[in-house]
């Protein structure tokens, strides 16, 4: 057999620059647990029944306290929906089958447990009606709950035992999952992870985002790469391209890892320009500003000089909190990321849910179109309690800092007004409670909708700066997911017809004088970033592992000759056009910055 036939290589979407080669790390299902399956000995079935039980008693004990917490945060009708989780956590159907189980196949209860799951999700399977779909989703994530703990260390999905092993691993891992939910993708912090492959997702999936604010390789989209890859296989990830290959020959392993030496040399030196001013080569004054989900990613982003935090994604605290944070958790949560932000400049976002990041507690349930559904600011009517709460918290960690309040997906004038009197109520119930609070706290929208760009001129009278999604502005445009790998391609920020957007977008802002800030994945992308300094952008907010090769950039150009390079790429009718002329203008100013961009 030559060769090439044994090499396996897979396509799929890439979501952060850069090459990695090591050995593969499988992170199965959330239901997975790395307990044995069966029991060493009749001995053990008593105990192992009693350990059941008390893992059972405990979830319920926490679904019902999550019952009256999302009650009082939120609303008694959306605390219903765990009534649900309580009748299948005591479900003696599903109870009694696992003590079966356990009882007389000798399995362990989180064996058990799993099996008896797939059993329902078999039947469930056969049933067409939205209602059993639900109450599977519903049953996993009780089960869920029981996992944790039944388990040593209190998680699921074998992260904490990577941790374990990889403490004694000399080099980094590169992990692989179908895969990875928000509370797995927000505890990998620290670990030693070289790159991340997922079979599902896109640019904009948690697995991108963690590992873009990392600064780590990773493709998503990856169909079927589970079945091919076993933890301990040498895998190579090129997350510039999208490819992924496994078990390589060693000459094309040996090819990778030079580029990869390079890839680092590269990143290493850029770093040292911490200190150094964002601007032009003919000094013209940027702001590069750092995306952050956490604390900690306000840390990392104050480490390589940002001038402050442009998105403040707050939906993953709620995420990855046991039930509802109440307004206090909130405040204490933002005064401390504010506390560590450069500058103490942060721009916090209101909650941005729906799509691929939910919560159960603000109706979790199925939609055949969520990104285009009921999420973000559309919750606000039938949720405004919570949104008050969140809107009071960031008014009042406003003394703490330079704080901006930003509220995404906004599509209409109505919209606004509706949030302009939110914040009014927000303000009022501080002040007759004698909270104090910042009343400095600046008001912006997220230019993420078509229809809020095409209408911007109304809404800009209303607020005091801007700042553009181009991670859903470009997939609305469009009219393609962007995480689904089918019709990613079309989800081109280097489209006219991105750009001309885009350019409407500019000039409004400059008429009236209002600030814009571009958060998107393309204020991270080099070529994007060329075209868009000489459309007159002079505020970038990116993940903070790609500001020192931005600042690079923009110190090898001038002004001039980035105006000329926009002038000509708008006057271009394809992508592809686009792409090759900044591609080779990108070459011209700096021959090796091409190697972070990626899309």
């Amino acid at each position: 057999m030559s060769r090439v036939t044994l090499l396996k290589m897979h396509q799929g979407v890439a979501v952060s620059p850069g090459v990695a080669v090591g050995l593969a790390y499988r992170v199965d299902s959330v239901l997975a647990h790395d307990a044995p399956e069966f029991l060493s000995g009749p001995e053990q079935v008593e105990s192992e029944l009693a350990r059941f039980d008390q893992a059972v008693s405990k979830a319920i004990e926490e679904i019902a306290q999550l019952v009256e917490k999302v009650a009082e945060q939120v609303g008694r009708n959306e605390a219903d929906i765990f009534g649900s989780h309580l009748t299948l956590a005591r479900d003696p159907s599903l109870l009694s089958s696992v003590r079966h189980k356990i009882r007389q196949e000798s399995r362990t209860a989180p064996s058990a447990l799993t099996e008896v799951v797939k059993e329902f999700a078999a039947v469930f399977a056969r049933l067409e009606q939205e209602h059993f779909r639900e109450r599977l989703a519903d049953l996993r994530d009780v089960v869920a709950r029981i996992l944790i703990h039944l388990s040593d260390d209190g998680e699921i999905g074998g992260l904490k035992g990577l941790a374990a092993n990889l403490s004694g691993v000399k080099e980094p891992v590169i992990l692989v999952a179908h895969e990875l939910l928000p509370s797995q993708a927000m505890s990998l912090d620290g670990l030693k992870i070289a790159a991340i492959v997922t079979e599902i997702g896109g640019t904009t999936s948690h697995a991108a985002i963690l590992s873009r604010s990392r600064g780590i390789p990773a493709v998503s989209g990856c169909s079927e790469i589970m079945a091919e890859v076993q933890s301990g296989d040498l895998v190579i990830v090129d997350g510039r391209e999208g490819v992924v290959l496994v078990r390589p020959d060693a000459e094309t392993t040996s090819a990778y890892r030079k580029v990869q030496r390079e890839f680092f040399q590269l990143k290493d030196r850029l770093v040292l320009n911490r200190d150094e001013p964002a601007m032009s080569r003919d000094g013209i004054q940027v702001e590069l500003l750092a995306n952050i989900n956490n604390v900690a990613d306000a840390t990392a982003a104050d480490v390589v000089g940002a001038n402050g935090i442009g998105l403040f994604r707050t939906e993953y605290l709620f995420i990855t909190h046991p039930n509802v944070p109440d307004e206090e958790e909130q405040y204490q949560y933002y005064r401390r990321t504010i506390e560590a932000a450069p500058n103490k400049t942060v721009t916090i976002r209101t909650l941005d849910l729906g799509g691929d990041k939910t919560v159960p507690y603000l109706g979790n349930r199925y939609e055949p179109n969520p990104f285009m559904g009921w999420r973000s600011i559309r919750m606000t009517k039938d949720h405004p309690k919570i949104f008050l709460n969140q809107i009071k918290a960031i008014l009042r960690a406003g003394l703490h800092g330079k704080v901006s309040m930003l509220f995404p997906m906004i599509t209409n004038y109505d919209e606004l007004r509706q949030i302009n009197r939110l914040v009014d109520d927000a303000k009022k119930e501080l002040s007759d409670a004698g909270v104090s609070f910042s009343r400095d706290v600046k008001k912006g929208v997220m230019i993420e909708v078509p229809a809020a760009a095409v209408c911007i001129d109304a809404m800009l009278r209303e607020i005091d700066f801007v700042s553009i999604g181009s991670n859903d502005l470009i997939q609305y445009l469009v009219a393609a997911d962007r995480d689904n790998p089918k019709v990613a391609h079309l989800c081109d920020p280097l489209s006219p017809a991105v750009l001309r957007v885009l350019q409407m977008v500019f000039e409004a802002c400059r008429r009236t004088g209002t600030p814009v800030t571009l958060c998107g994945e393309m204020a991270g992308q080099p070529r994007a970033v060329l075209v868009l300094f000489g459309m007159g952008l002079r505020r970038f907010s990116m993940s903070p592992a790609f500001l020192p090769t931005i600042k690079s950039l923009l110190s090898s150009v001038t002004s001039a000759q980035a105006e000329r390079f926009a002038h000509h790429v708008l006057q271009l009718k394809t992508s592809d056009e686009i792409r090759k002329y900044i591609s080779a203008r990108l070459s011209e100013v700096s021959k090796d910055l091409g190697m972070f961009d990626f899309n």
